[in-house]
């Protein structure tokens, strides 16, 4: 499992260090036990206030009331999400929750899944009984066999105790929790990619609306969230909407678990949403001396050492041009080159694009051509209109964000670091010492 942070005391902590977590790990080969460990720690009484008091209406209306909105990147408002699902007529409903973890450099979901998983399963089953959902998939990457044997485990555990399966606390209700290992690649961070994989399709997007709270996975209604957004539904339903809107931020309440990689350190943290990214990036080391903050993973922007005190939630982090993505912060220093840095980033997700679009296909494509041009000291003078131009179009005509966001690090690098870009076409130099066979700058290498 990947190192977790050291965070400040004051921080809370709802996922990693809530309720059955400690507990779960010192039992992770023994469900049962587990089991019994995480239910003294509190966990299902979530569920019970579900499942005996609240009923799916007002659980709904609690989760709405909240403002939990969606860890997978997007932030979508669960509760409007849940809502769409439960009022779309239909025989049948899903709830899927991603633990792929499509950024194969983030280990967040699977930290959470392997450290407290029974609040994980929890939260799948509220969803499914909220909805309706008599079935819910746990979507794995099929390769992370350590996590998939543990949430197995925790759920044959959970039926035996009659926490989910046939009645689920005798409610006469029924949620059948699986465990489904997927194989793929960056796309299925894709809701409806993963949709697709699941059925045993091509993972491609489809175009919304409808989207999948409506036409779902085998054309019924679904339910799509990130492993994260689930596991912090049963803290919401025992100590209230007020309790969980008081954390982080009002525009992004709660708290998301992130991956730092910084001069001193590498791992994963659970940061209250609003948090500045000074603070964040500080628990992987001095942040004196950085040059850029990559934030958002791979397709995610390049923001200055300036911006260090933009706080880490959605809008603001898109106002400056980033985004959550898939929770990857990276801090470089003096020595890395923001051109080269593009570039790997985008021929990155040029790669992993489906091509299913024109955008895709070929828009990201030519994105990351360019920037192979002003690496290696071949620009043309229209590069970086092109540049502009193309994300622009790209922007404006992409099927999903997949595409859409494949522009941010050359959009952001155009934005912030003009005069780094200008030295590489202008003055075939690159002041890092990075790029070759561009001429190195006279004391770059000092």
């Amino acid at each position: 499992m990947a190192t977790i942070l050291r965070t400040p005391a004051a921080w809370p902590s709802l996922l990693l260090g809530a309720r059955a977590g400690t507990a779960a790990r010192k039992a992770k080969d023994d469900p049962a036990a587990a089991l019994d460990a995480a239910v003294a720690a509190g966990a299902f009484e979530g569920l019970k206030r579900c499942v005996h008091e609240l009923g799916p209406t007002g659980t709904i209306a609690t989760i709405a009331a909240a403002g939990l909105r969606g860890r997978g990147g997007a932030g979508f408002p669960t509760g409007e999400k849940w809502r769409l699902a439960a009022r779309t007529e239909a025989p049948l409903r899903y709830v899927v929750a991603n633990g792929y973890g499509a950024d194969p450099s983030v280990a967040t979901d699977h930290v959470l899944m392997e450290s407290n998983p029974y609040a994980v399963i929890e939260g799948v089953a509220i969803a499914a009984f909220s909805i309706g959902a008599t079935e819910a998939f746990i979507a794995v990457r099929a390769e992370a066999t350590e996590i998939i044997r543990g949430l197995e485990g925790a759920i044959g555990a959970a039926e035996d105790a009659g926490f989910i399966g046939p009645s689920i606390l005798g409610s006469g209700r029924s949620v059948t929790i699986t465990v489904r290992p997927v194989q793929g690649a960056y796309m299925l961070g894709e809701e409806t990619v993963l949709l697709k994989a699941l059925e045993g399709k091509r993972g491609q997007p489809e175009q919304r609306p409808p989207h999948p709270a409506e036409v779902g996975l085998f054309e019924r209604p679904t339910v799509v969230q990130n492993v994260q957004t689930l596991a912090l539904v049963p803290w919401i339903l025992v100590n209230g909407p007020e309790a969980f809107a008081a954390v982080g931020s009002k525009d992004s309440p709660g708290t998301i678990l992130v991956q730092v990689r910084g001069p001193g350190g590498d791992g994963v943290a659970e940061v209250p949403l609003g948090t500045p990214l000074r603070e964040i990036v500080a628990l992987a080391g001095d942040t004196d001396g950085l040059k850029a903050v990559l934030v958002g993973g791979p397709s995610g922007g390049l923001l200055p050492a300036e911006l260090l005190d933009t706080p880490y939630e959605f809008g603001a982090l898109r106002d400056a041009g980033a985004h959550v993505g898939s929770g990857s912060i990276v801090a470089a220093d003096k020595r890395a080159c923001i051109v080269d840095l593009a570039r790997l980033l985008t021929r990155f997700c040029a790669d992993e694009a489906c091509g299913k679009t024109i955008p895709c296909r070929i828009g990201t494509r030519r994105i990351s051509e360019i920037g192979d041009r002003i690496a290696t000291g071949v620009p043309r003078p229209t590069d970086l209109q092109l540049l502009a131009d193309l994300s622009a179009d790209i922007v404006g005509s992409a099927l999903c964000d997949h595409e859409r966001l494949a522009t941010l690090p050359y959009t952001t690098g155009m934005r912030y670091f003009r005069s780094e870009l200008d030295e590489h076409i202008l003055r075939s130099s690159c002041p890092a010492g990075v790029c070759r066979p561009i001429a190195v700058a006279a004391g770059a290498a000092s």
